[in-house]
């Protein structure tokens, strides 16, 4: 088969050929969209689930929905090394200084640019040309105490006034959720709940990992009355072979019942890993219709990819603790998770007491995670079968 023509995109976030499987949760997105644009009350929504089942792409999928409609967008990754200010600071600038250039002058935007300069103030952050280039005095008393559950909400509704007065609408994406601290996501919350009191035109879509649920009601109960939490996993066997099939199909090509089933069986519906097996199957078919043996050559190659990539890179970001740790919980006699911590504890040795901050860690770094009180499972799909592969005896 022709690799030039090899429909198929495994990588982070690169947007699948067929987004099977997923059409209820965009057209929810879709809905959303269409009601802040004739000021009815709308949920964002929140994105939970593993590595590898397209957040990240539907996230995207979102951004450009909303671009479509003449949304104004901006698109963020939460990061365990930096705070939320920093990341917000930059495209917010951008953001005003778009709406500020939208039309004749309008006293909301040019206070929503005050708020942001006094923002930046009481956050003690120096962007150097960022800061210099706002020609504004700061907004006194208005998102200046240095206080982020204080400060954002202020920077948000003033940010949602001058929007509305342009008449305008936001889409906000934040990818990487778990990422945040409590504080930041609780200040995140309570800013879009005075967006939601107030009916100012911005929404917000945003993804993590599964504990970014509890993460949530930790930070404020209300949480939940101000998003749709939509989990999301691995593809039923239909659509994963929707998935496979609909790409193909549409190069003129076609792929054996046989195949589909097994590439599958390999993948497990992740979407992440059927778009990898599908990329090896096509250019190792020597021709159509691709067949079972041609699947059977590029799982070696497919195993190779994700060993040294998607699941190496995560690995090696552990350190020699973080490594044992994990690799216990790869060790123990269930095959897959969820682990209970008390056997980790007694497969290193320890009680589980003193390896408690180490698996906290492994949690902020997203490595796992806890489904329910004394219970770790892998973040990443698959792991444990990584770590058998690759287990230094």
């Amino acid at each position: 088969m022709n690799p030039v023509r090899n429909p198929f995109a495994p990588g982070a976030g690169t947007p699948p050929p067929e987004l099977s499987g997923r059409r209820d949760l965009i057209e929810t997105a879709r809905i959303g969209l269409e009601r802040l644009k004739i000021r009815r009350s709308v949920k964002g929504i929140i994105i939970v689930g593993l590595r590898g089942v397209g957040k990240t792409v539907l996230l995207n999928e979102f951004r450009l929905m909303a671009e479509a409609r003449d949304y104004l967008s901006i698109a963020i990754e939460a990061h365990e090394d930096k705070r939320l200010p920093q990341l917000l600071i930059p495209p917010l600038r951008r953001l005003l200084l778009d709406l500020d250039r939208l039309g004749a002058l309008s006293e909301h935007t040019k206070r929503a640019l005050r708020v942001f300069k006094s923002f930046m103030g009481g956050m003690k952050f120096k962007l150097g040309e960022a800061e210099l280039a706002l020609d504004v005095d700061p907004e006194t008393g208005a998102a200046d105490h240095g206080d982020l559950e204080t400060d954002l909400p202020d920077l948000f509704e003033a940010i949602g006034k001058a929007a509305r007065d342009r008449q305008r609408f936001v889409v906000i994406t934040i990818d990487e959720l778990q990422y945040l601290k409590e504080a930041e996501m609780s200040a995140l919350i309570m800013s879009v709940h005075r967006l939601a009191q107030a009916q100012l035109p911005i929404i917000l879509f945003g993804a993590g990992l599964p504990q970014v649920v509890a993460l949530m009601g930790r930070s404020k109960s209300y949480a939940e009355r101000l998003f749709e939490f939509r989990r999301v996993g691995a593809l039923s066997p239909a659509d994963a072979a929707e998935a496979i099939a609909k790409p193909i199909e549409a190069e003129g090509e076609a792929i054996a019942p046989e195949a589909l089933s097994l590439i599958n069986d390999w993948a497990q519906g992740y979407p992440f890993f059927l778009q990898e097996w599908g990329y090896q199957t096509w250019n190792a078919a020597p021709a159509s219709p691709i067949r079972a043996a041609d699947v059977e050559r590029a799982t070696a190659v497919a195993m190779t990819r994700l060993d040294e990539s998607f699941f190496r890179v995560r690995f090696e970001r552990l350190t020699p603790r973080e490594k044992d740790y994990v690799r216990a919980m790869a060790d123990l006699p269930s095959p897959h998770g969820p682990y209970r911590s008390g056997d980790v504890a007694a497969a290193l040795g320890v009680a589980v007491q003193s390896v408690a901050p180490i698996r906290n860690n492994l949690i902020a770094k997203g490595m796992i995670f806890a489904p329910a009180h004394g219970d770790t499972d892998f973040t990443v799909p698959l792991f444990e079968e990584y770590l058998r592969r690759v287990r230094p005896d």
